[in-house]
């Protein structure tokens, strides 16, 4: 499960769900990485991609951060996950969730379904996985991610972790980046 940019709306008013930006993206994604592998060989192909996709998450997480009218906590971070869920692309159980900690184990997840079936299970952890703990460093600093596992490299679940280090009350700071940008 992975976070991303502000999302647009379809012509419905219903919020894209973060499964569909991912298929898209993929698709985008999979002849320029198919072109960089031929010209740059697979670990050079991967480390761009890598790149590319770590720098769109710490923004992403910055400008979900600035949408924010009360700064951002684990409550905020918490209320956010429908996005990621939707369409059913995560079967989640929560073990924690308070002011400091949010614990949960994804026991299915499309995204790696989808990436596999896509012929992308090569960097799916790149497209998703990866985006995990970049994402919230830039929408709260303060929180960090600890993951042993993945359903993408071939684990049974993805475990999530998230802590927050320092005071729990922000009031209306914004993480440093996060105030006054644009999504």
């Amino acid at each position: 499960m992975e976070k991303d940019s502000v999302q647009p709306r379809q012509p419905s008013g219903e919020t894209l769900g973060i499964l569909a930006r991912r298929r898209i993206e993929a698709e985008i994604i999979k002849p320029i990485y198919e072109i960089l592998k031929r010209d740059f060989g697979i670990e050079r192909a991967q480390a761009v991609i890598a790149e590319a996709v770590r720098e769109a998450a710490v923004e992403s997480g910055r400008q979900f951060a600035s949408q924010e009218p009360g700064g951002t906590s684990i409550a905020s971070f918490i209320a956010l996950q429908p996005l990621w869920e939707k369409d059913d692309a995560v079967t989640v159980e929560v073990l924690r969730a308070d002011d400091a900690h949010y614990d949960y184990d994804v026991k299915r997840c499309r995204y790696a379904e989808m990436y596999h079936e896509m012929g992308l299970g090569e960097i799916g952890h790149l497209l998703s996985c990866a985006r995990d703990s970049v994402f919230i460093a830039g929408y709260d600093p303060r929180v960090r991610l600890e993951r042993t596992t993945t359903i993408m490299q071939g684990g049974a679940r993805c475990d999530f972790r998230y802590r927050i280090d320092g005071p729990t009350d922000r009031g209306g700071d914004l993480p440093s980046g996060g105030s006054g940008e644009n999504p």
